[in-house]
């Protein structure tokens, strides 16, 4: 199961492009509201969570995501459950992606200490520690992260092979929705 969380200002594409992605490679994933379970993006979209954050739970969990845009991401990082998440992903090596401002969240915890990752333009210095690339997506260990909405697609597609380690199904589902930069 890969939980991703939703809150009050997300940013849409970052949020949708891998819950899409994932489910044509037949992964489980659900959306998590933080802020209820009817969530309005940065540009005014909704989204009908399948759950409210008090309903997650940490079994058969695979993965978080953590879809940036402003304030969704200062919401994800004040919220308790979105926390908790974050650190039982780490600390049982789940796959965890953070995208355009989501990454400072993993920075403020201390996280991307060592390691490559990439965020949205103006964000860099919450990054604590990390070696900050420019690039679309980037992975380090079970960590992926991304520039942003344009290249929401890329972030994906990277998601989804950590979480397989495996490149080919990432290739598999890029090819079948005829997505030529992967």
């Amino acid at each position: 199961m890969v939980y991703v969380f939703l809150a009050k200002g997300f940013e849409e594409l970052e949020a949708l492009a891998p819950v899409d992605v994932l489910r044509r490679a037949g992964v489980q994933v659900k959306t998590v509201g933080v802020t209820g379970r009817q969530v309005r993006g940065s540009h005014n979209i909704s989204v009908n969570c399948d759950i409210i954050a008090s309903d997650a739970t940490f079994d058969d969990l695979d993965g978080i995501i953590l879809p940036g845009g402003m304030p969704g991401t200062t919401n994800l990082e004040a919220d308790a459950t979105v926390q908790r998440f974050i650190d039982y992903a780490a600390q049982h090596g789940k796959v965890i992606g953070a995208i355009c401002a989501a990454p400072m969240i993993l920075g403020h915890k201390g996280l991307l200490r060592g390691k490559n990752a990439v965020c949205f333009t103006g964000f860099e210095k919450e990054l604590t520690g990390a070696h900050v690339l420019d690039r679309p997506a980037v992975r380090d260990g079970n960590i992926v992260t991304g520039w942003g909405a344009g290249g929401a697609m890329d972030f994906a597609l990277l998601y989804l092979e950590t979480l397989y380690d495996n490149e080919e199904i990432a290739k598999k589902i890029a090819r079948s929705m005829r997505y030529g930069a992967y």
